[in-house]
């Protein structure tokens, strides 16, 4: 999710045959950047605290910023520019690019660059730039260390956004704005509140470490730890702890299969501070175009799951099993020919439904849509007693 590169004068069509038969070389300032301000975080930290002591001011502006930073990062880098899957006011992009650059993950470009080739190519060893399939420490920080090649960034898969004058701005004048919002930000909060030296190292230096590696658990444990309900076909998981902390991007295996839906949490009640951010600056007319997965498309992909995964469980029977196994088997095979059958209806009437917009074909998919929920809750049953 974070997209660290190497320097853009690189190739980015240099050969990959040789990524992990030989490391490259160190990228000296991402690797510098992360020990200086983990060591001043793990130090400082602990020696102001018990020492001088943080004021309520001091947590409170550490929150303040950390929310905001977790929040442009996911509501401006991610979902709205890398998947477009929303349009903002200018007002509020300006907001995603103060608190984004604070969160120093690189410009908007190169970020949304990475990220876009990370979902072409998610769990490719060679050409994701975090691939999960490399292990954790690569696909948490690893891959911003060295210069891999996976990790050059090509902005030729982000010409849309290579034309928004705010995103070139940020991406030019990218460090004198990274210093400006890490040092001035926190100093300007450490006058304010009369503890400059409190605020530069728990605002300044904790809330950068923080925000960091709870960013980079998406790229790392969101691939590795949790539930797959919709797919399969890649790492990701859906994780409700990781979408406490990571402002609702945990739920990531919705996400890589429905990456252009501007919620992460789907279920309403499903923690995703950032689609409720979105929707409510929609009330205010500041984001509209609100992109969402029709709710049958989502059934049929958590249905589809759960038929592969009924499958295989019976498949580790023998073909003449137990009395109440071959039942099973005639019950999943009735629930499988359903699930066609809706979808060759829902098909069917979404087609007419298009052509004649008549409110009682709108009803009855409706009511497929219903019946297709039912059917989720049987296979769960059937799931559980095959367990």
């Amino acid at each position: 999710m974070v997209s660290y590169a190497a320097p853009l004068n690189h190739d980015p069509q240099a050969s990959m045959s040789d990524t992990r038969s030989a490391k490259p070389p160190l990228i000296w300032t991402n690797l510098l950047m992360f020990v200086l301000t983990l060591a001043a975080t793990v130090i400082l930290v602990p020696w102001y605290g018990l020492t001088h002591g943080f004021s309520t001011a001091d947590w409170c502006v550490f929150a303040v910023f950390l929310v905001a930073n977790g929040m442009a990062i996911t509501g401006g880098y991610h979902r709205l520019w890398a998947h477009r899957a929303y349009e903002a006011h200018w007002s509020v992009k300006l907001v995603y690019l103060v608190f984004g650059t604070m969160a120093l993950q690189n410009s908007a470009l190169v970020w949304c660059s990475g990220h876009r080739k990370h979902h072409l190519n998610v769990d490719d060893v060679d050409q994701d730039p975090y691939s999960a399939r490399r292990g954790f420490w690569f696909s948490h920080i690893g891959w911003m260390l060295r210069d891999y090649p996976s990790g050059r960034p090509d902005f030729a898969n982000i010409p849309d956004l290579r034309k928004d004058p705010m995103l070139a701005f940020q991406h030019r004048y990218y460090l004198p704005l990274v210093l400006l919002a890490n040092f001035g930000l926190p100093l300007l909060a450490g006058i304010i509140f009369h503890d400059v030296l409190g605020m530069m190292i728990l605002v300044g230096f904790a809330r950068l470490v923080w925000a960091h590696h709870v960013t980079f658990f998406i790229n790392s444990l969101a691939h590795m730890w949790g539930t797959q309900p919709y797919t399969d076909e890649n790492s990701a998981r859906d994780n409700p702890v990781l979408a406490v902390i990571t402002y609702g991007e945990g739920y990531h295996n919705f996400h890589h299969i429905f990456a252009h839906d501007y919620r992460n949490g789907v279920r309403w009640w499903q923690w995703d501070p950032t689609k409720w951010m979105i929707a409510g600056l929609q009330l205010f007319g500041l984001t509209w175009r609100l992109k969402r997965t029709p709710r049958f498309q989502i059934q049929r992909a958590c249905l589809a799951m759960q038929f592969r995964r009924a499958q295989a469980h019976l498949a580790k029977f023998p073909e003449a099993g137990p009395s109440h196994i071959e039942q099973l088997r005639t019950r999943l095979a009735h629930e499988y020919d359903s699930f066609l059958s809706a979808l060759a209806d829902w098909k069917r009437l979404k087609e007419e439904w298009l052509a004649e917009k008549k409110v009682d074909l709108q009803s009855r998919l409706h009511d497929i849509e219903r019946s297709l929920s039912r059917q989720i809750r049987r296979m769960r049953l059937l799931q559980a007693q095959l367990a």
